[in-house]
């Protein structure tokens, strides 16, 4: 639902995409207020995960004020000025390390001081990106706006699977004034695949034939395939059985695309099949590969959040089909910042070819040139570059 505008404060109703106002609105500096949080559900108010993320932009803010009421359902929060530096932190159990994780990469490069933060929790979950896929698809996005890897760097210290976690990772992102602007317009073929798998408290012929799985179908795909196996032990392990893999795709533009599969949680009565794990992943990265497009679908937001928040110059960048996330950020951006983007649908040659075949069963990944001019965000903490 649209904001509305009281006194400066952007209104919001509902929880739908409650990390992503709260994560512009730190960048902004712009209060916000968010009513009728699952007001009418038998559990009303916020859930133990988001009171988790506000009290984790607390810790890399100075000056957060934050209001809720009696009930959980009505929010106020007035962001402060992002500082950065050491934190640790707990997430909380009922989502993965990545959903906190992203919103620290996102407002990394803008804190006072490098961010060095040390997050315990699950660090492979249903509901978020892995702490492996924003390793190997979402640093290199980064990297394009920052250009010198001087100290960014996520590090996998313990997995932990879901209910009960047990895993730790260490994150450092460095400071920047500003970013540059991005011209990203083609991303090249696949040259090699790459994965890792995992295996928590169980046996580990279970990660053998993951990836005995996997590498049945990518072998189909590429001959260049490898596919390492993390046996974790001991306290490394985390508290809860699992296993799953990552794997990603790398072309010859250094574009990378990520897939993901775990195995069911421990305690939900099924059980998987180490074969179905390895075999879906390899699917989900072959369907990654035909979206194509510059950046992983799963982190085309962060592409174009650092897009709006660049010098003001003309970025440019071809994307597949945008996610449904990515629009509704794209709607934030402009209710936040002001800032519009130009969305083009491509067609190839290879599609006008397709359209005079009698068989047209086969969908086309649909190509989105996203373009806009950044607003010129400075973080006025760095003064030098």
């Amino acid at each position: 639902m649209p904001a509305t505008i009281e006194k400066d404060v952007l209104v919001y109703k509902g929880s739908n995409l409650f990390r992503q106002r709260l994560l512009l609105s730190v960048l902004s500096g712009r209060a916000i207020k968010i009513e009728d949080i699952r007001s009418s559900h038998d559990d009303p108010g916020l859930r133990e995960y988001e009171v988790n993320l506000i009290r984790l932009l607390d810790k890399i803010t100075n000056g957060t004020r934050v209001e809720l009421s009696e009930t959980g359902t009505s929010m106020y929060f007035q962001p402060g000025i992002l500082v950065g530096g050491q934190v640790n932190h707990n997430c909380c159990t009922q989502r993965g390390i990545g959903y906190y994780l992203e919103v620290l990469l996102a407002v990394g490069p803008f804190c006072k001081e490098p961010l060095n933060a040390v997050l315990q929790g699950v660090t492979h979950h249903d509901l978020d990106v892995s702490v492996d896929k924003i390793k190997s698809a979402a640093l290199p996005i980064l990297l394009k706006f920052i250009l010198v890897d001087d100290g960014l760097e996520l590090k996998v210290v313990r997995r932990g699977a879901p209910p009960l976690g047990g895993g730790e990772v260490v994150f450092r992102c460095p400071v920047r004034r500003h970013l540059r602007p991005l011209q990203w317009t083609s991303w090249g073929l696949v040259k090699r695949i790459r994965g890792v798998v995992y295996a928590l408290r169980v046996s580990p012929t279970m990660a053998n034939r993951v990836v005995e799985s996997a590498k049945g179908v990518m072998l189909k795909f590429l001959p260049d395939v490898y596919i390492n196996t993390d046996q974790c032990r001991g306290p490394n392990a985390g508290k809860s059985p699992g296993f799953g893999v990552s794997l990603v795709a790398e072309t010859n533009e250094k574009t990378f695309y990520c897939a993901e599969a775990k195995s069911l949680e421990a305690g939900s009565g099924e059980t998987s099949l180490p074969e179905d794990v390895g075999k879906e992943c390899a699917m989900r990265l072959l369907d990654e590969v035909y979206r194509a497009g510059a950046v992983d679908s799963s982190f085309q937001w962060l592409l174009a959040l650092w897009m709006a928040l660049g010098q003001k110059d003309v970025s440019e960048c071809v994307v597949g089909p945008l996610s449904d996330y990515t629009i509704s950020f794209l709607q934030h951006l402009k209710e936040f910042f002001g800032v519009m983007f130009k969305l083009e649908v491509l067609r190839s040659d290879a599609d006008d070819e397709c359209s005079d075949d009698e068989d047209n069963s086969v969908p086309k990944s649909q190509k989105v040139k996203m373009t806009c001019v950044g607003i010129g965000y400075v973080n006025i903490s760095k003064r030098t570059l």
